[in-house]
C-alpha cells in the first residue's frame, strides 16, 4: 500500500486518502468522524457508502472491524455514526464553497456564469437542488460551447443542497448556481463534494475535460423554481 493510500475497514478495498473518509478514536473508546484527517492517533478508514456503513453498524460487523483497526476492544461506534458522517461531510464541502467564494475564485448569477462559461472560463458548474431545469439547461449548454463539447450530454451537477443552504454558506443572496474558474479551487471544490455525494449514495461523478482559462469574480444569482436533474459533473482543465 503506497504512503497516500488506505484500506477500507469494511470492504478491504484500498483508495487514495483523499478519497476515503476517516475515523478517530476518542478517549472515552468512541468513534467520529475526521473528515479532514487531522485528529492524532492511530485512524480508520472507510470507503463505503452510508447505507452499507449503517448496515454494516446496525449488524455489528463495524465494531469487529474498528477493534481489529484499532488493535482495541474497547471501542464503539455511535448508532447514528452515519448521520454524523454524512453531516460532517456536508459542512466541509459548504466551507469549502465559502473559502473559494470569499478568495474570489467563484461565480454565482446566471448572466454572468454564461458569459464566463461561453468564453471557456468555467472549470466546474454547479446547481442547487432546487434550481430550475430551463435555467440548468441553458448554463449546461453554455458550459459545453465554452469547453469545446458541444452536442454531448454533459453537465453541472446539482448539489444535494438548495438555494438557501448555498446561500447561506457563501454569504450572498439566491445562490441558485455556482462555478468556479480557477482550477486549483475547482479541483478542492470537487474533491469535498465528491466525498460528500458518495458517501451519500449520489450517482454523479467528476470527470476531467481538457480546457485551460482563467475567469473574473462573483456576483449574485437569479433563477427561477424547480428541481433540476442530477446526471453529472466535469473539471475542464
Amino acid at each position: 500500500m503506497s504512503e497516500n493510500s488506505r484500506r477500507c475497514i469494511l470492504s478491504g478495498d484500498k483508495d487514495a486518502r483523499d478519497g476515503l473518509i476517516r475515523l478517530a478514536l476518542g478517549p472515552d473508546g468512541m468513534v467520529a468522524p475526521d473528515v479532514r484527517a487531522r485528529a492524532p492517533g492511530r485512524g480508520a478508514w472507510i470507503g463505503v457508502d452510508r447505507a452499507a456503513l449503517d448496515a454494516a453498524n446496525a449488524k455489528g460487523k463495524l465494531k469487529g472491524a474498528l477493534a481489529r483497526a484499532f488493535k482495541s476492544g474497547a471501542v464503539d461506534a455511535p448508532a447514528d455514526l452515519g448521520a454524523r458522517i454524512e453531516d460532517a461531510l456536508r459542512q466541509d464541502a459548504l466551507n469549502r464553497l465559502g473559502l473559494e467564494a470569499r478568495s474570489g475564485k467563484l461565480l454565482t448569477g446566471s448572466e454572468k456564469i454564461e458569459a464566463a462559461a461561453r468564453s471557456g472560463q468555467v472549470r466546474l458548474l454547479m446547481h442547487a437542488s432546487d434550481a430550475g431545469t430551463d435555467g440548468n439547461r441553458k448554463l449546461d449548454q453554455a458550459w459545453r460551447v465554452g469547453s469545446g463539447r458541444e452536442g454531448s450530454a454533459e453537465r453541472g451537477m446539482v448539489l444535494p443542497a438548495s438555494r438557501t443552504i448555498l446561500s447561506l454558506a457563501l454569504g450572498r443572496e439566491n445562490v441558485v448556481h455556482i462555478a468556479l474558474t480557477d482550477r486549483a479551487a475547482a479541483e478542492r471544490v470537487a474533491q469535498a463534494v465528491s466525498r460528500w455525494r458518495e458517501f451519500i449514495g449520489s450517482e454523479a461523478e467528476a470527470e476531467p475535460c481538457a480546457k485551460d482559462a482563467q475567469g473574473p469574480s462573483a456576483l449574485n444569482a437569479h433563477d427561477g423554481d424547480g428541481m433540476g436533474e442530477d446526471k453529472g459533473f466535469e473539471i475542464s482543465r
